[in-house]
């Protein structure tokens, strides 16, 4: 499928299948889609690729886990290990940080592992630019990054 971007209206749900997506590429998409005030859903967060070796961006999530408060770990900062919350964070940098529209456009997202009942009968889009371009062991799933940094399922 086509990217939707300019027929698509600024009231209507949008859902997103992101089965074979890279994630920055998805991210930075979606949060264009926020930013005009759609309200956005994205499925199958579990599928979503990550670019580059599995060893290398497992040890950057690790690294990215210790960072906790110098005080006590459970002062934060909150780290998450489940595809749908990873996904929710990542567009979330993307979104304006300080601004009032930043923090309404990401109320207006939803992420969901797999396909909830409420969005299968909707319409599905795909992003061509946010697909993967070489073979899919080029990259490493979002399911398989999170079952390895913690996620019980």
């Amino acid at each position: 499928m086509a990217s939707q971007e300019s027929v698509i209206a600024i009231d209507t749900p949008i859902v997103v299948d992101a089965t074979d997506h890279v994630a920055g590429r998805l991210s930075s998409q979606v949060a264009k889609l926020l930013i005009k005030g759609n309200r956005v859903s994205i499925v199958n967060c579990d599928k979503i690729m990550i670019s580059g070796t599995r060893s290398n961006i497992i040890s950057e999530y690790r690294e990215f886990l210790e960072i906790n408060s110098i005080n006590h770990w459970k002062h934060g900062p909150k780290h998450p290990r489940r595809p749908d919350t990873i996904m929710k964070k990542m567009i979330r940098g993307m979104l304006p940080k300080e601004k009032p529209s930043g923090k309404e456009a990401h109320k207006r997202l939803r992420t969901y592992i797999g396909s909830p009942k409420e969005v299968k009968s909707l319409k599905k889009i795909k992003f061509e630019k946010a697909m993967i371009r070489k073979s899919a062991s080029n990259y490493i799933t979002m399911a398989d990054l999170g079952r390895t940094v913690g996620w019980t399922e």
